[in-house]
Formats: structure tokens, C-alpha cells, sequence
């Protein structure tokens, strides 16, 4: 029997049924508006979406807001069935967790001042006799967190000095890269002269001690707003400190600016414009950790703390050229920073090095008693790692030639408007193209110099899933952590509203069904325990820093460490006028590229000591911008 729609409609409103079923409603009409004997079902209808939206009780949207929707929710249920596709077990249970304990019954090593482990003396033991200041404090800017804390130890500098000079030097480029939301000037420089105090009375608290470093501003700092970098949002102040805030004033480090991150955790473009790329200010720093990797880059802090969802921290970390380490998710509590997806989000170090990466990681693991997401794991890390005694796979075919571009030839019937679309989009293939391929020289050598270190290669690939259709997962969360600012119509205050914006998929992700969501963290399940499996024949897989890899790891909630792999030369494909923020490889002549090393679920103190070594061996560590 063939059911009215419309009757439908009204029952399920008389009845008070509204957003629960929603997208089976929307889902139902279009498959009842399909044509007998369709292979595809009926697209989503402007008609369709505006009843159902009408059930659920959400809207009313303007035309244009409503035809951005159609096209997403189109694209959305094509990833459900894709999902659907893979024909999964019932065995197959979905890949979060669920912890009915209280709180503050998490765990094991709930306190949040964890002890130091042998990480926090990292540095201590070089050679402090021979340690030697320059004559200006400036020339310190891009010393690394372990030179520094040397330096520091053997009373060479005050952490004082340091404070100012990071302070001006922020005040001084914050004009051109725009990186600042907040500076903690007057809190930097009471830590700092603690610090100072402190290591004269011979209280030494490890490594970061009267380091300076800044904040992501997606962490809440007492007295301080909490802006996550978005429209609506600029006063917003959050009275805590957030754990990682808590643990780093712990270990003597001085928080020196609260930095910026687009709107809500996207791209590099926040209320107060867009954080630029150091190596070329013409183009944005990409995102969404835009000012902690603009900022480490610049010489403007030692470190910052990052973030990443979907690849915030790898990203900017690739434009800017410098170190980021996305930790195993859950190995640092994410307590007082913003949520936008609960089973994605992670924090993690931006430094100069994986060294460096490794003492910040060190002081902010551990449970806190208050993120339940949290797991007690031990964090060893070893410097003096034997890269010939690892087992190093690499990703063989990110390594390969790829296939020959697939052009879009003119159609018979093609309009003048049709046929510029397709030559725009054909211009854009070749070019991205010629950039990829200019790149891989890079990757190629990469792999030339860890043969020369001892390591023998062994190639692997990603287990072959649908990663993109489970990444749904992540909007539907976004949408349920801003569903009031969806319904109340607040989105609008957010600085970008085009169709790829929070605002619009927002919308897209409150039509998600549920069921769907299920499916596909059941999805996740399968990924991650076929990526885990690489894991048992390989410690390390080296991959270039692009989107299959990047993606699913994020899923999986696998540990990367993203390293600075060298500067483009002169010859270099020429970067675009306009950066659209699609891409991290536009740079052009004299930027970094990238490489990205992975390792097992809280394998990340190897993960660092290899990434290390390689920066020991491959030359890099010195390379920063040469800013006015």
C-alpha cells in the first residue's frame, strides 16, 4: 500500500513525531518521487525540504541557505549508501565508546599534575658548561624549547627576557600575519619572573620551565576571553583553566598570547580576518591551529597547543613548516577546550622539532578525572632510537607515479556557459596536477634518505574503505555541539557562509539520520581495527601529508607527526592569486613541504624519537622565514 505522503506528514504532526524522523521522512519522499525503473533515486527537492523541515521543527531558511542544503543533503545520502555497501556483520559494533561512571571515576591517574616521567628532563644533560647566550636576545627567536631550556638552566638568559622579546615580537608581526586574538602579557610576565625565581632558589620544574608558548584560543584561560576565533564569540569568557593550561603553568611554561583558529575550528579566516603563512603573507596559514603554526614559524613563540578534528594541526603545520604531533586520541584530556566532535577531537603540540613536541606531550598526557574520553598510557620516549632495529613501511602507492588525468571532454550538445565551466575545471586539474607532481620529488627523496639511515622499507597500503562516507560522523557532532546556534539563527554571525561553511553544514548535518551516524561509526570500527592491523608488521609508516591518510587516521584516532621536509626551489609551480583554502601545496617558490610519519595507538614517544631522528639526518631544523 502506497502511503500519501501528505497525510503522512500530518498525522506525524498531530501526533508531535518531529526530528527523531525527520531524515527517514526525507528519505522516504524522495525514494516515493522516483521513477520506476531509475537506477539512482530521485534527487532532493526544494518541495521535500521544506517539509521536512516543517516536522522537525527547524527554519524557517532563506532560498539560498535552502538551495545550499539540497546540494549537501544530496552528496550526504550518497555517503549513506555507500556506507550501507559495505554489507557489515552484526558483530560489528560502532567505534566509540560509552563510559556510565561518574566523571571524576574515570581512571587511573586522574590527577591533573601528573609526575615527571623521563621525558620532563629532556635537555638537562647537555652540556651546560659550554652554553653560550648571544649577544642579543632576539637571536633566540627560533631556538628550539630544548636549546632554550638549556640556556636557561645555566642562568645564560631569564625566561624574563624571553617573555619580552616573544611579546614584542608579537605585537611587531601581528600586522602582517594576524595570528594574535589575545595577548596574556601581564600573566606572561608574573610566570615569567616566578620562573626566574624559582631556578635562582634552585626549584627547577623540567624542560618548558619559563619557556614561552601560546595558546590555541580554543582553550579557556582565567581572565581571559575564550573567542573561538568566531562571530559572536568575542567576549565570550569561560571562567577555568583549561586542563592542558593547567598541567603546562604546572610544568614553569608562560603563556604568552592566546592565538588564533577560523571560525569554530575551520580554515584560517576568524572574526578578525585571516592568519597568514610566514613563508608568503600573501596566503593564509591554512587552519584551523592558523595561529599557533603562523606564530611558532614566525619565532614569535617557543611552542603552541593545537587542535585537530580533520586535520587542523597537519594542515597549517604543512604551510608554515613547522613540527605538529596529533597525539592517539584520548591521550591528552581535552577538559576546557572547545568540543566540536567528541569522538574526533584532539589536542597536540606545534614546535620546531619532534623533540620539542615530545617534552610539551610529556607535561599534558594522562587522564585528568574529567574527560572521560581520557586513557592512563605511559609516554617513554627515547632519542637515541635505533631507526635500523624499526620495522618503517610506506604508504607504496601515495609513492607511485599516479594515473593519467582523466580531462572532462566536450559533451555534443555543450553550452558556451558549460564549456567554460569544464575548461576552468580541466585548468585546475593540470595545475594542481603540476604541483603534485613537482612535489613528489620531495617524497622521493625522503625515501632515499631513510634508506641511507639504515631503515628497511616496507611497503604497505590502507586498508580500501569508504573514509570520506563516514566523515558525516564529524558534522553531526559539530551540529549537536551548535545546534543553539543553528536554531536560534546566530550562525549568521559567523564570517563565512558559503556552501562548505560551518553554518550551511550545520543545517545539512541536523538531517543526517541517526541511524546512519550508527553505520557509520560501525564503519569506523572495521577502519580501525584494519589500519591497527598494519601495526603488527610495521612500527612506523611514512606517507606524504595527503588527504586518504589524513582522514582516516583522523577516524581511526591513529598519532601523526608532521615534519618539515624542505623549501620549493626557484622553479616551482607558481601559486595562485587567490588562496581558496582547498589546498596546502600552493605555496610556491621558497616554501616548505611536508612529510607526515605514522605510528600505532599510543605509540607516540617512538613515533616522535623516529620523526627525530629524521630531522637529525634530513637537515632541516634550521630552516624558518626571513621576516622584515
Amino acid at each position: 500500500m502506497t502511503l500519501d505522503r501528505r497525510r503522512f506528514l500530518a498525522v506525524c504532526s498531530r501526533t508531535g513525531i518531529a526530528s527523531a524522523l525527520l531524515p527517514g521522512v526525507l528519505y522516504t519522499l524522495a525514494a516515493q518521487a522516483e521513477e520506476s525503473g531509475k537506477e539512482k533515486p530521485a534527487q532532493i527537492t526544494a518541495e521535500m525540504l521544506e517539509q521536512a523541515c516543517a516536522l522537525a521543527g527547524v527554519g524557517p531558511f532563506s532560498e539560498a541557505q535552502m538551495k545550499m542544503m539540497i546540494e549537501g543533503l544530496n552528496d550526504q545520502r550518497e555517503a549513506c549508501q555507500t556506507i550501507r555497501a559495505l554489507k557489515m556483520e552484526n558483530a560489528v559494533a560502532p567505534a566509540f565508546v560509552f563510559h556510565p561512571q561518574a566523571a571524576a571515576k574515570a581512571g587511573p591517574n586522574a590527577d591533573s599534575t601528573l609526575p615527571c616521567g623521563p621525558a620532563a628532563m629532556i635537555g638537562i644533560d647537555k652540556v651546560e658548561s659550554t652554553a653560550v647566550a648571544p649577544a642579543r636576545i632576539e637571536e633566540l627567536a627560533f631556538a628550539s624549547v630544548a636549546e632554550l631550556g638549556v640556556l636557561m638552566r645555566a642562568r645564560k638568559i631569564t625566561s624574563l627576557e624571553l617573555t619580552q622579546m616573544y611579546l614584542a615580537r608579537l605585537k611587531r608581526y601581528d600586522s602582517l600575519l594576524h595570528f594574535v586574538i589575545t595577548l596574556t602579557g601581564e600573566r606572561a610576565l608574573a610566570q615569567a619572573k616566578k620562573a626566574d625565581e624559582e631556578m635562582a632558589a634552585g626549584k627547577y620544574r623540567g624542560p618548558l620551565h619559563g619557556i614561552p608558548w601560546g595558546a590555541k584560543d580554543l582553550l579557556a584561560v582565567k581572565g581571559y576571553p575564550t573567542t573561538w576565533g568566531a562571530g559572536g564569540f568575542e567576549h565570550q569568557v569561560i571562567d577555568e583553566d583549561a586542563t592542558v593550561v593547567q598541567r603546562l603553568d604546572a610544568a614553569g611554561a608562560v603563556l604568552v598570547a592566546k592565538l588564533t583558529l577560523g571560525a569554530l575550528a575551520m580554515g584560517d579566516k576568524w572574526f578578525g580576518g585571516q592568519t597568514r603563512n610566514p613563508w608568503n603573507p600573501w596566503q593564509g596559514s591554512s587552519g584551523s591551529s592558523a595561529g599557533p603554526a603562523s606564530a611558532v614559524a614566525a619565532g614569535c613563540v617557543a611552542f603552541a597547543i593545537g587542535s585537530e578534528t580533520l586535520g587542523s594541526i597537519s594542515s597549517p603545520s604543512t604551510r608554515c613548516g613547522v613540527t605538529g604531533l596529533r597525539p592517539t586520541f584520548g591521550f591528552v584530556p581535552r577538559t576546557g577546550a572547545m568540543a566540536l566532535s567528541w569522538t574526533m577531537d584532539k589536542l597536540g603540540p606545534i614546535a620546531r622539532s619532534a623533540e620539542d613536541c615530545a617534552l610539551v606531550l610529556e607535561a599534558i598526557h594522562g587522564p585528568d578525572g574529567k574527560d572521560t574520553a581520557a586513557i592512563p598510557a605511559d609516554f617513554r620516549w627515547d632519542s637515541s632510537v635505533d631507526v635500523t632495529k624499526l620495522r618503517v613501511g610506506f604508504l607504496k602507492n601515495e609513492f607511485d607515479p599516479p594515473p593519467p588525468l582523466k580531462l572532462k571532454a566536450a559533451g555534443q550538445s555543450e553550452t558556451a556557459e558549460e564549456k567554460k565551466k569544464r575548461e576552468e575545471r580541466n585548468a585546475r586539474m593540470k595545475i594542481a596536477r603540476a604541483r603534485r607532481d613537482y612535489d613528489r620529488r620531495y617524497e622521493a627523496a625522503a625515501l632515499e634518505r631513510l634508506l641511507s639511515m639504515g631503515a628497511n622499507l616496507i611497503p604497505v597500503e590502507l586498508p580500501k574503505l569508504p573514509y570520506d562516507a563516514m566523515t558525516p560522523v564529524l558534522t553531526a557532532e559539530a551540529a549537536a555541539a551548535f545546534d543553539e546556534l543553528t536554531m536560534t539563527g546566530r550562525d549568521k554571525l559567523l564570517t563565512e557562509q558559503g556552501p562548505e561553511d560551518w553554518p550551511n553544514d550545520f543545517r545539512v548535518a541536523r538531517l543526517y539520520p541517526a541511524v546512519e551516524y550508527v553505520q557509520a561509526n560501525r564503519a569506523r570500527t572495521l577502519a580501525i581495527e584494519q589500519i591497527s592491523a598494519l601495526f603488527e608488521k610495521v612500527d612506523i609508516i611514512v606517507t606524504p601529508t595527503t588527504e586518504t591518510q589524513l582522514v582516516a587516521t583522523n577516524l581511526t584516532g591513529h598519532p601523526a607527526l608532521i615534519v618539515p621536509n624542505g623549501l620549493r626551489g626557484g622553479d616551482a609551480p607558481r601559486p595562485p592569486s587567490v588562496d581558496d583554502g582547498e589546498s596546502d601545496d600552493i605555496g610556491g617558490p621558497g616554501t616548505p613541504v611536508s612529510l607526515t610519519f605514522l605510528a600505532g595507538h599510543f605509540a607516540d614517544a617512538k613515533l616522535a624519537a623516529f620523526g627525530y631522528a629524521y630531522q637529525q639526518k634530513a637537515g632541516f631544523l634550521g630552516l624558518h622565514p626571513k621576516l622584515a
